[in-house]
């Protein structure tokens, strides 16, 4: 730069013109070598601010990096630590079990040696036994040989005396022990029979006493009278109503005796059905409560009352397999099932019996080792026959069997309705054990009461031979007995006609039946015409 100065200042001078423009370009010659020095200069610093950073980031990585080398030396010494650490526990693990095995076997080696001194002693002592025995057993034998020779000699003086040969001798001998032989086993043939017996009937006792006491039901009387409750005396005239035709009315439709005394608040219903009498109590109660009494709407509210009777009746058949734990029947057999709580045995209901019958039969049958299941579903069925008996010829076993065949129960169960009154020969285990499982239902005290059976058998002869007769559509005892009343059909009957039913009705009564007094058989033939106005 000082050598362009020198040349500036060398040079001649020029015009003012010239001279600016040479002030100029020097001027722009000076800027840009200043400019350039300025590049210069901050390349310079800035190389030498490069060099210090990198300097520094060079220190600081060697600083960082003997740190990490420190820390990782720190790590590992502690690794080294932990590992011996470990190596040593491990050691001292292993010198521990090596201890205990040690100390195990000295005295596993303790007990062979005691073994051993054991072993030693029984070997001397069974050296000692053996040297015995041979000594005893050539005693014996010499002993065995004397007494053979006795024997032989006995024999041949006994053979002298008795002139008897050998063969002869033991024939009578054998047979001498086999008539003693005989007589001690027939002996104890007949002890073991007996305690057989004894030992069968305590058990068979146990058993029973055991199930009945398991399940103790309790049993009242059915009756064959219901109360109706009125709210006053003026009520008895409405129910009777004009002329008695409202009453006749009732008692026509149900085949009940409405009887209507002087007892206050109480109309009583009579029938010995039950099933009969409950519609006529329900029909009563409704007809107390709707107020409207008169023949049409009797018959109305009975016909109403007899489909939810029969609404009842599958569901006390449902109850009933319910509560027996008996599942998979038959619905028409579930229908009969609860017609047999309208039916009495000797005053005893009859599907209260056949649930006990069931669960007594069951816990026998669990008891012995047998089906509990299939000997309950027997139990519960053994009666079915009583709910269809009035519609089928033959006992209550039979109706029972042939129904149960019908509709598709097993062997077990049928062979149990038809048998559990000892009617054939029980040849199934499930026929004996509902037979005595009937019989102790039966006999519980207070469970029946013969005179109302008696009462109702009379009552279902009276219908019975009644309804036999050509043209008779329904008949009812009623008054205990003392009159029966038949609905005889108008189509098939003439007013002729069925007063010689009537009287050929009282006829078979006195020839077929005993009775104390006097029977009164009331025909009842009349034309009904019905049309409905729309």
């Amino acid at each position: 730069m000082a050598h362009l100065m020198a040349m500036a200042v060398a040079l001649p001078l020029p015009p003012l013109a010239d001279v600016s423009q040479t002030v100029l370009i020097v001027a722009v010659g000076i800027s840009a070598v200043a400019g350039f020095g300025v590049v210069k200069f901050l390349d310079y610093l800035r190389k030498r601010d490069a060099d210090k950073e990198a300097a520094q980031i060079i220190e600081r990585a060697e600083i960082e990096a003997a740190t990490r080398r420190k820390e990782a030396a720190v790590e590992a010494r502690e690794m080294a630590l932990q590992e011996k650490s470990k190596l040593e526990k491990a050691n001292e693990e292993i010198r521990r079990e090596l201890h205990d095995r040690e100390r195990k076997l000295d005295k596993s080696e303790d007990a062979i040696q005691s073994r051993n001194d054991q072993l030693l002693k029984q070997e001397k002592m069974v050296e000692s036994n053996q040297r015995r025995l041979a000594e005893k057993m050539d005693d014996a034998t010499r002993r065995q040989k004397e007494l053979d020779d006795l024997l032989d000699l006995e024999r041949q003086t006994m053979h002298q005396l008795s002139g008897l040969s050998r063969e002869e001798a033991e024939s009578r001998l054998l047979g001498r022990l086999e008539k003693e032989l005989m007589k001690e086993q027939g002996a104890m043939i007949l002890r073991y029979e007996r305690e057989a017996v004894e030992k069968t009937q305590a058990k068979a006792k146990e058993m029973l006493i055991t199930a009945v006491q398991r399940f103790a039901a309790a049993h009242t009387a059915e009756s064959t009278t219901s109360t109706v409750d009125i709210p006053n005396d003026e009520m008895k005239g409405r129910i009777i109503g004009r002329e008695g035709r409202n009453i006749r009315a009732l008692e026509k439709a149900t085949g009940v005796d409405v009887i209507i005394d002087d007892t206050p608040g109480v109309v009583i219903v009579s029938a010995f059905d039950p099933v009969r009498r409950e519609i006529a109590r329900i029909a009563l109660n409704k007809l107390i409560a709707d107020g409207r009494i008169h023949p049409s709407r009797i018959e109305e509210l009975v016909a109403e009352t007899e489909k939810e009777v029969e609404g009842e009746i599958r569901r006390h058949g449902e109850e009933a397999m319910q509560e027996a734990q008996v599942f998979g029947i038959h619905p028409k057999v579930v229908e009969l099932l609860g017609r047999l709580r309208y039916r009495t045995s000797y005053s005893q209901n009859v599907l209260r019996h056949s649930i006990e019958v069931s669960f007594i039969t069951g816990m026998l049958a669990e008891e012995m080792g047998l089906d509990g299941e299939l000997a309950r579903r027997a139990g519960l069925l053994h009666d079915i026959g009583k709910a269809a008996d009035h519609d089928l010829e033959g006992g209550h076993p039979k109706i029972g069997a042939d129904l149960l065949k019908r509709f598709g129960e097993g062997p077990e169960v049928v062979h149990a309705a038809l048998g559990h009154h000892d009617d054939i020969r029980p040849d199934m285990p499930y026929t004996v054990l509902c037979a005595a499982a009937d019989a102790c239902s039966a006999s519980r005290p207070g469970a029946r009461r013969e005179t109302l059976d008696r009462y109702i058998k009379r009552m279902q002869e009276l219908e019975s031979i009644a309804t036999s007769f050509a043209g008779v559509h329904q008949a009812f005892a009623i008054q205990a007995g003392r009159e029966v009343r038949v609905i005889a059909s108008s189509r098939d009957t003439t007013d002729e006609s069925a007063a010689k039913v009537c009287r050929d009705i009282a006829r078979a009564f006195e020839e077929q039946l005993t009775y104390p007094g006097e029977i009164k058989v009331t025909l009842i033939r009349e034309t009904r015409i019905i049309e409905t106005a729309r």
